[in-house]
């Protein structure tokens, strides 16, 4: 008998939402559709809208080293709150950093009995460690992540052009895509060292030290090398319009290019961060209203296919330097991605593509990210007509500071479902198992 009939809901299937029923089994959805069988129980979803539950491929949790930053067990309970059921935890900011083997086998230890959701780990391309690259394939890595500026983190240097393009050779003989950070180091070096022999850290200087050409060039850099070595790129955390129109162009090109940016570049821009100060600081920074409203108008167009949250946290005393360029970047918002989302006004197929479908497909994840008879049964419940302000004491992470909190959106994430077991409900996690790293097939 099957184990769970969800009923009364409104499910995202495909391009529709639809009235109807969800039955799972052994943690698979065995069947969708109207008036299907009982079962050994039944939950009642009148109200609410099941999107599948968030694939989050780019987040920085931190574990093993950094725990606290953000640990894995803090992190994914956020991820959890906000409809997460499965997040790539990247190759930095950990210690060690995942660029061999061995780091991959800690993180994962680590992360196996901590990790209230499924997780995938993505190994790193740094100078030297070429030859590591098939080891981390075997381990399961979901791709190769690369900086083309300087990280932040002495132990995982920035990938220059040898570095880069023979890592990426090697990324397409094992059929596995590189994720780049892109922007220019010598723009972005070279302007923040004038401004600041000109006495300037403030937070225009910052702004003026990354602009939107670094990120343009290093796209349109690593399409060249990704097109000529045949391998799949994936290029994280676009900030701007004309930074996808760059992507657009490479993939007209010929190059095999994915498309990510995040919810931090769709509600904030950089008139915020001026306003708002260090907890919005992030690289590449938030843009203008102009730059901003492009790359929305790319999102809602369809030609970006996914978004991450870069949910990228630290203590907040990180956060508190008089030298702005000294400060920590990275925007803690994991749990915000669907409430920013629907309260742009996405439709709701295009947003559950854009954080779960499309991500699993471009990963080779098999058999999640949708709501159909097959695949895993990792579920996000929203009341997309609920209202609320987000108040730091509803936030799981292990720093309750977020730029969202204080703001107000329509949608609330009320449960989450991860292989058919409630793993978050009203406000709390209610599981006390851990998920599995997930790896492409």
């Amino acid at each position: 008998m099957t184990d769970l009939v969800i009923r009364g809901g409104q499910v995202v299937v495909g391009q529709d939402v639809v009235a109807a029923d969800i039955a799972i089994e052994d943690g698979l959805i065995s069947a969708v559709g109207p008036g299907l069988p009982g079962a050994k129980k039944e939950m009642d979803a009148s109200g609410l809208t099941i999107l599948p539950g968030l694939i989050d491929v780019h987040v920085h949790f931190n574990d093993p080293g950094r725990a606290d930053w953000e640990s894995a067990e803090t992190g994914s309970r956020a991820f959890a709150a906000g409809g997460g059921t499965l997040f790539f935890d990247m190759p930095l900011n950990s210690s060690p950093c995942t660029v061999t083997a061995a780091g991959f086998a800690e993180k994962r230890a680590v992360l196996e009995r901590s990790s209230v959701t499924n997780f995938g780990l993505w190994g790193g391309i740094v100078p030297g460690n070429r030859d590591d690259l098939a080891e981390l394939a075997d381990c399961g890595a979901i791709g190769f992540k690369a900086f083309l500026c300087d990280s932040g983190l002495p132990e995982f240097p920035r990938a220059d052009d040898l570095t880069l393009y023979e890592g990426m050779r090697e990324a397409a003989r094992l059929g596995l895509p590189v994720a780049v950070h892109a922007e220019s180091e010598e723009i972005t070096k070279g302007l923040s060292r004038r401004l600041m022999a000109e006495g300037r850290c403030d937070i225009q200087a910052f702004l003026e030290s990354r602009p939107v050409i670094a990120e343009v060039e290093a796209i349109e850099r690593a399409a060249l090398l990704a097109r000529e070595t045949g391998c799949k790129l994936h290029v994280v955390h676009i900030s701007s319009g004309r930074g996808v129109g760059a992507a657009l162009e490479a993939r007209a090109r010929g190059t095999d290019i994915s498309i990510e940016t995040c919810p931090h570049y769709l509600f904030f821009t950089e008139e915020d961060l001026l306003r708002v100060g260090a907890v919005l600081k992030c690289a590449p920074p938030l843009r203008s209203v102009d730059e901003r409203d492009a790359l929305w108008s790319f999102v809602t167009g369809g030609q970006v296919d996914i978004i991450g949250s870069d949910h990228s946290p630290c203590p907040p005393s990180m956060k508190q330097k008089d030298n702005f360029f000294s400060i920590w970047g990275g925007i803690a918002g994991i749990q915000s991605t669907l409430a920013v989302l629907v309260q742009r006004g996405s439709p709701l197929p295009k947003i559950a593509a854009m954080t779960a479908a499309n991500g699993a497909r471009r990963f080779g994840i098999a058999n999640r990210g949708s709501i159909e008879a097959g695949a895993h049964a990792d579920l996000a419940f929203a009341d997309v007509t609920a209202t609320h302000t987000l108040r730091a004491e509803a936030l799981l992470q292990r720093h309750r500071v977020s730029p969202y909190v204080g703001h107000s959106f329509r949608g609330a994430v009320r449960q989450a479902y991860r292989d058919g077991e409630l793993i978050f409900a009203d406000g709390a996690i209610v599981s006390e198992s851990y998920g599995k790293l997930v790896t492409p097939k």
